[in-house]
């Protein structure tokens, strides 16, 4: 999720500010790395950090396709919260939402599978709370 977000987040910069210098790039590449949480030790290779937004290659050919796999992932992690809690209802939950296909939005998707369709703060918390919990009960 922080490589999507860092993604994300450069290329509506990219689009925002089209007459930004290469310096600035970089500069906001970086911080983005920052502040999403890309805590790598770069020691010796910052000319390669500098450019690692470029593997991403949905900048190039889909942009702003990439956010999609994030939104995706926040839907899955939701469904394996409810299964933990209720597995017998989760398989028929996602059938909910899988039945209606490319018949609504994804908002109805979301709703119709139980789940919010939420980058708030608060639901993206609570969802990383419950992974940590759940890696903690795996024996050492």
């Amino acid at each position: 999720m922080p490589w999507i977000a860092t993604i994300d987040a450069f290329q509506h910069w990219i689009y925002a500010n089209p007459e930004h210098t290469r310096e600035e790039r970089v500069e906001k590449w970086l911080e983005l790395g920052e502040r999403f949480g890309s805590h790598l030790d770069y020691e010796g290779l910052d000319h390669i950090h500098e450019l690692s937004w470029q593997r991403q290659g949905h900048l190039f050919g889909v942009p702003f396709y990439y956010v999609e796999y994030g939104i995706a992932q926040l839907g899955a992690l939701q469904m394996w919260q409810y299964h933990r809690r209720d597995s017998s209802n989760a398989l028929a939950r996602y059938k909910a939402g899988l039945a209606l296909g490319y018949t609504r939005g994804l908002t109805e998707l979301f709703d119709a599978s139980g789940l919010a369709l939420s980058f708030s703060e608060e639901h993206v918390s609570g969802i990383i709370a419950e992974i940590e919990s759940a890696l903690d009960e795996i024996p050492a």
